[in-house]
């Protein structure tokens, strides 16, 4: 098997049988980002000088039997937003550049305390605040499979990252879709945590709304779900149970012209039911609370019309996301990217009121008991999207419409937010356009055991990661591990 396609496990167990070094890894991988970064603009941060004397260090610690960690002297990268020693976190805003942080994220810390070498970090669109990777500060983020396509958000950067085989794994975070759409739309496996199992301390910006928190999640994007199931034992507070795949039943959405699935999607989702067909019980429904889970995310999300993150906006915490927006349409003259801008004038309209936040409250209160029962026995196969990656700004245009197509489009994505659920997503085949198709696997926190055994059967009899090869230079393309 070629180095790049390796995932982080393979890989740490390569290193520590001493068969490859850890150094001609990192070496590389550096190699590699340095032949596609240009197309892709997926790494905006590299700490490569660092990543090479540490791979040394590590060959040597090999040598002397102290070597420890899951992730021993294994290449990885982590989205902007995680803060890392010495690096900035800018959150793609131009002002941030100047300063570095002191000290790293809690689930920095972790991955490097199990021997993982950072090589750098990757692109988001501006704070993490939409579904697709562009920002004034960085620039736009390009999907590897055809560069005209977006590689989603907000973790697109690691997204397309992982799925060019920038690294042996990756790290994301998702408050509305951010690790799942770029999972689907670059072909890689991505796991959201569920409500409150990943510290988020260290992550920029940090979530201090209690109805946001609950939705945000941390985890993996990867080339294997053994790797999502490794990160998340890493990361996570504490060790989800074992669980028995064959006391679940597998629950598949109802098609409903209101929330559209383009056929292929449709059909290879058809593909699962037919691979497990008898093995494992099944049903055809709509989950609780699932019509209202879009305008619900849209609501918690506006919970204070958006005034943190436009005090955030620019280094005068006053700005105005109207005047930046205004000012950038007519004399492209603002330092924030009007995907920002925009998006936070919507949150200033969707803003709840009073009474409005007291039936969110009571609504979660309510759903949180029923969803546990549901959730006791149930895995959800749903669609991430409607379709594979859209052309550039086709994405935005659907999610932060005047015309509420959000209502649409984000039931799939919002459902596993809203209700702070744990979401496994696996790519399971191609679109006509040789497009990644992925669909996500969701159940309540406690079953992410379950989640990762039906992933793992579902890369073994359909899908699974296949490393987009297209940017290679020849070179490495031939370049065999030995």
């Amino acid at each position: 098997m070629k180095l790049l396609e390796m995932d982080a496990l393979s890989l740490s167990k390569k290193i520590s049988n001493r068969e490859i070094s850890s150094y001609h890894a990192v070496r590389t991988y550096i190699d590699h980002l340095n032949a596609i970064n240009p197309a892709l603009n997926c790494l905006v941060e590299d700490r490569f000088d660092q990543a090479i004397e540490e791979a040394r260090k590590a060959d040597y610690t090999l040598t002397t039997g102290d070597a420890k960690g899951r992730l021993f002297g294994v290449p990885i990268s982590v989205k902007e937003c995680f803060h890392v020693a010495n690096m900035t976190t800018t959150g793609g805003l131009g002002y941030r550049a100047g300063s570095r942080e002191k000290k790293d994220a809690e689930v920095v810390r972790r991955l490097r305390e199990e021997g993982a070498i950072i090589l750098g970090k990757t692109n988001t669109p501006a704070l993490c605040f939409c579904q697709e990777t562009d920002n004034k500060h960085y620039g736009r983020t390009n999907n590897p499979w055809d560069t005209s396509r977006t590689a989603g958000g907000s973790s697109g950067g690691e997204g397309a990252l992982i799925a060019a085989g920038g690294a042996a794994v990756g790290l994301g975070a998702d408050i509305g879709g951010s690790i799942r759409f770029p999972s689907h739309f670059n072909g890689i496996i991505g796991f959201k945590s569920g409500n409150r199992q990943v510290s988020q301390e260290g992550n920029f910006p940090f979530v201090d709304k209690p109805e946001q928190e609950r939705m945000l999640g941390i985890g993996a994007m990867s080339k294997s779900v053994q790797d999502a199931r490794l990160i998340n034992q890493i990361i996570a507070h504490k060790q989800p149970p074992e669980r028995n795949l064959a006391d679940f039943k597998l629950v598949y959405p109802v098609p409903h012209h209101r929330y559209p699935i383009n056929r292929e999607t449709f059909q290879l989702i058809t593909t699962i039911r037919d691979a497990f067909d008898g093995e494992l019980s099944e049903e055809q429904a709509n989950p609780p609370f699932f019509e209202e889970a879009a305008l619900m995310w849209q609501q918690m999300m506006s919970i204070d019309g958006g005034a943190d993150m436009a005090k955030l906006m620019l280094e005068n915490d006053k700005a105005s996301p109207i005047g930046e927006y205004m000012k950038e349409k007519l004399f492209r003259s603002s330092d924030v990217h009007p995907y920002l801008s925009w998006a936070l004038i919507g949150t200033k309209l969707f803003k709840p009121n009073q009474k409005q936040i007291k039936q969110i409250h009571a609504s979660l209160k309510r759903g949180d008991e029923i969803l546990e029962d549901y959730l006791d026995d149930r895995i959800l196969i749903m669609p991430v999207y409607h379709s594979p990656a859209p052309l550039h700004g086709e994405l935005y245009q659907e999610l932060f419409s005047i015309r509420k197509t959000f209502l649409n489009y984000m039931p799939y994505i919002a459902y596993a937010n809203v209700w702070g659920l744990p979401s496994l997503t696996i790519p399971i085949g191609t679109s006509k356009e040789g497009l990644p198709i992925g669909v996500q696997l969701v159940s309540r926190i406690g079953h992410e055991e379950a989640l990762f055994q039906l992933g793992e059967q579902i890369e073994q009899r359909i899908g699974g990661y296949n490393r987009c090869v297209q940017h290679d230079q020849k070179a490495e393309a031939e370049a065999e591990l030995v």
